[in-house]
Parts: structure tokens; C-alpha cells; sequence
């Protein structure tokens, strides 16, 4: 699916995936090597994520139920934890660095197939 930053009238990604089941919110990246510029992985429901076993860092934007970012986490590495985020429904796994520029708290996404 395609990721639009509704507040900033922008793509975000071209190609997310969604991970809404317990397997796929428990290996989320993990068995990527990387994530190509354009791609992203949506996790619902999510409100914290590990980095345990992740080769690679990753830009996570945590997200409420109406899709406004409350917070983005950039440049998360390998092996590291992410604060519990209050309000969270979901967190969009980024390239790390595709934030930058792209989205920032308070913005709205949608997500269109």
C-alpha cells in the first residue's frame, strides 16, 4: 500500500506492507536485510517495538487511531527498545533517514492501496 502525509500533501512510501497478525508483528524486519527507499511496514496493533535481532536501523513513526503521528523515533539501531508510546495504535517501519524532511509530529497519514 501507499503511505501519504495528508498535513504536508506528500508520499511517505510507495510500498507498505502490513503486519496485523501476532507472526508478523513478532518477526516484523527480521528476516529483511534491508528496506528499499520506497518500502515501510505498518504493525497494528503496536505501541512499542524491539530492534532485537534487526540487521539494519529503521525510522518508526508511532501513529493513533486516526493515523496522526505522535511521535517518530529516527535512526533506531539494531538491538535497541523503543519507549511505550501512550495513544499508539500502530508504528510505520521506515528506511532509516526517510523521515527527515517527509513527516513529524502532529502530521496525519492515510494509507491507500
Amino acid at each position: 500500500m501507499k503511505v501519504f502525509n495528508k498535513t504536508a500533501n506528500l508520499q511517505v512510501s510507495a510500498e507498505a506492507a502490513r503486519a496485523d497478525t501476532f507472526t508478523t508483528r513478532l518477526l516484523g524486519l527480521i528476516p529483511r536485510r534491508g528496506l528499499g527507499a520506497e518500502e515501510g511496514l505498518w504493525l497494528e496493533p503496536c505501541a512499542m517495538i524491539h530492534m532485537c535481532f534487526m540487521s539494519f536501523a529503521i525510522d518508526a513513526v508511532f501513529l493513533d487511531k486516526d493515523l496522526k503521528v505522535l511521535r517518530v523515533l529516527a535512526g533506531l539501531k539494531p538491538w535497541s527498545f523503543s519507549p511505550w508510546v501512550p495513544g499508539a495504535r500502530g508504528v510505520l517501519e521506515l528506511p532509516s533517514g526517510r523521515c527527515e524532511g517527509r513527516l513529524g509530529a502532529g502530521d496525519t497519514l492515510e494509507f491507500r492501496p
